[in-house]
């Protein structure tokens, strides 16, 4: 088949989905599949062919940049011609762009909300999402063939939204560290902050972001964590900024427990952690969880997320939010050779269950079944 994944950005700013689209892509044309991966960039058009496969395309991002307007990636996609049109998150323009190429050419048009239908995120800032539904792409969701979801749970958010149409879940996959990237994990943050040599650690690593509760978190660790802990808050601003969180930090005056860095052009912290922690409103798959039990950190995550199974496979705990409190509270107490079997557990449990050549095949496999967009 020839495949567009087209996501409105690859920066790292933007999250997950800036990562494990070019690994889907990457594994879709491992299958032998010709894909380009499509995307839009604030400077200059860029184009690169990856292992020899996968082309990689990122068009200038025009006015308004906000919404990643983009005629270099519009015009492409009215001049080449693909089987299926797969787009990544919903609201901004590239999603009008896809659902006009499907039209124009009969392909299959496939979504991932990437979370973006979730309770929580349906209800924030609704009234800009129901311009955008109107305005930015119309008709976008009416005419899909079908959606991607990368959980069960977000599979049923689709459904509660009325949409009818075949989802395929395919969860996001996860690869093991090499050797390098434990290393070089424990040089920077050991220079960065040289606490994590000699304190146990809990990590956050995600985007600052009020879904991920982050202030709240900041509450509960000044409340509850013992004085040997240090909380390590790393990620990409967004909402708050490094230095609004510091000021959160001194307002509980937990300087010497609490450490907060930009995590942006460095490398993930999880090789210093004992315990991830990420107590989000929702995720519609949670990256960093799976990426923090496959370099053996154990995790404990609000059960708003796609992952129940990790208390059952004793990889940590996957708790409601009135309880992540009290369990925060027992896994800090915890023995850290007990912590250390947690993580073992889940290493090898993420390792087993989720792979990207998995989820490529599942995905080509719904692509197939689907019927194309009518023009």
């Amino acid at each position: 088949m020839k495949i567009a994944q087209i996501v409105p950005s690859l920066e790292a700013r933007h999250g997950g989905p800036s990562k494990s689209v070019f690994q889907l892509a990457a594994a879709l044309a491992r299958l032998g599949h010709e894909v380009d991966l499509l995307a839009t960039v604030p400077g200059k058009e860029t184009e690169s062919v990856e292992d020899g496969r996968l082309r990689v395309r990122q068009f200038r991002r025009g006015f308004p940049e906000f919404l990643c307007a983009s005629a270099g990636l519009q015009d492409h996609l009215r001049r080449h011609a693909y089987d299926c049109l797969h787009h990544h998150a919903l609201w901004l323009r590239t999603l009008h762009y896809a659902r006009q190429a499907a039209r124009t050419t009969a392909a299959r048009l496939v979504i991932s909300p990437r979370g973006m239908l979730s309770d929580w995120s349906w209800r924030h800032r609704r009234w800009k999402k129901l311009l955008a539904s109107n305005l930015v792409h119309p008709g976008a969701f009416a005419q899909t063939s079908g959606w991607h979801a990368t959980s069960v749970a977000e599979a049923d958010d689709i459904r509660r939204r009325g949409f009818q149409q075949p989802i395929c879940v395919a969860a996001n996959g996860v690869g093991a560290p090499a050797a390098e990237e434990l290393t070089q994990a424990h040089e920077v943050w050991s220079r960065l902050c040289p606490d994590v040599t000699s304190r146990p650690v809990a990590l956050f690593y995600s985007r600052f972001h009020r879904k991920k509760r982050l202030l709240e978190l900041i509450d509960l660790w000044a409340e509850v964590a013992p004085k040997e802990w240090l909380l390590l808050i790393v990620g990409i601003p967004q909402e708050f900024t490094v230095d609004s969180l510091a000021g959160e930090v001194r307002r509980h005056s937990a300087q010497d427990r609490i450490a907060v860095f930009d995590g942006r052009d460095r490398p993930p912290p999880y090789g210093v952690a004992s315990l991830f922690l990420l107590p989000s409103h929702t995720e519609n798959f949670g990256l960093v969880i799976a990426e923090a039990m496959a370099w053996g950190v154990p995790v404990l995550v609000t059960d708003t997320t796609p992952w129940a199974d990790i208390s059952v496979e004793q990889a940590g705990w996957c708790v409601p939010w009135a309880d992540y409190r009290k369990t925060l509270r027992e896994a800090l107490w915890e023995p850290s050779d007990r912590l250390e079997q947690r993580g073992a557990c889940a290493r090898d449990w993420v390792l087993a269950r989720f792979s990207w050549e998995q989820a490529a095949r599942s995905l080509v496999e719904f692509y197939q079944r689907l019927d194309p967009t009518t023009p």
